[in-house]
């Protein structure tokens, strides 16, 4: 982004009714700005629910990179996620060690894709795509490790379904944007900004939102001074 200045754009989106209310106007303004600042999102499959799964599991307290790393580390290793339910958690933690928490991701990797098996017969979790979203994410969350956020991502990034993920930069900058309160908490936002956020727009919304903590907006020091949406968040300095 050029910090030669910033944009001013913030229709309402065509697509938000008037009777949505402000609130829907607000976040309808800032999709446009932001998609102006960094572009469209369109959905792209991060591949298979299970896939998405495991590897979101992975993520948790540690890079995108790292992560990755270490889920082609236990496809390699392995050859398949039904081989690793059946496989040594010595082995396991091994090929994940790139993730970090490695000892208690690699019980609970097994423990799920286990569990899935045993409930299923295979680990295709396409079903979830026929069922309510709180539904599904019921389902989800009630393996062990699995919180909002990565039952979130599962049913987001694989299956499209309207969930909204909230990660630490979804949570910081709607926090500053005024969005939410500032006591609220990652898992209470989830419910919070799905009410306010129209079904089609959540997948957009949460990637644009990480996108602008990640440039723009970061936990320390936030580039106020360069910010697009300077002009209607409450926190700028």
């Amino acid at each position: 982004m050029s910090d030669s200045g910033y944009s001013q754009q913030r229709v309402t989106r065509s697509r938000v009714q008037p009777s949505a209310g402000f609130e829907s106007d607000r976040i309808a303004g800032i999709l446009t700005t932001l998609e102006a600042e960094y572009g469209s999102r369109e959905f792209v499959s991060r591949g298979r629910p299970v896939d998405v799964l495991v590897e979101t599991v992975l993520s948790q307290n540690t890079s995108d990179v790292n992560s990755r790393q270490a889920f082609e580390s236990l496809l390699q290793t392995f050859g398949s996620l039904e081989d690793v339910a059946w496989g040594s958690v010595d082995r396991i933690e091994a090929a994940i060690r790139f993730a970090g928490l490695s000892r208690i991701k690699s019980v609970r990797i097994r423990n799920m894709l286990q569990r899935l098996l045993q409930e299923n017969g295979s680990l295709d979790l396409s079903f979830l795509a026929s069922l309510e979203l709180d539904a599904a994410r019921r389902y989800l969350t009630s393996l062990d490790g699995v919180g909002l956020k990565t039952a979130s991502c599962v049913l987001l990034f694989s299956l499209q379904m309207p969930a909204m993920p909230v990660d630490t930069h979804v949570h910081r900058v709607a926090r500053r944007l005024g969005l939410i309160g500032v006591r609220v908490t990652a898992d209470a936002a989830h419910s919070e900004l799905e009410a306010m956020v129209l079904p089609k727009d959540r997948y957009p919304f949460h990637l644009l939102l990480i996108e602008h903590g990640r440039r723009v907006c970061h936990a320390r020091n936030p580039r106020c001074a360069v910010c697009v949406l300077r002009a209607i968040c409450p926190s700028a300095r």
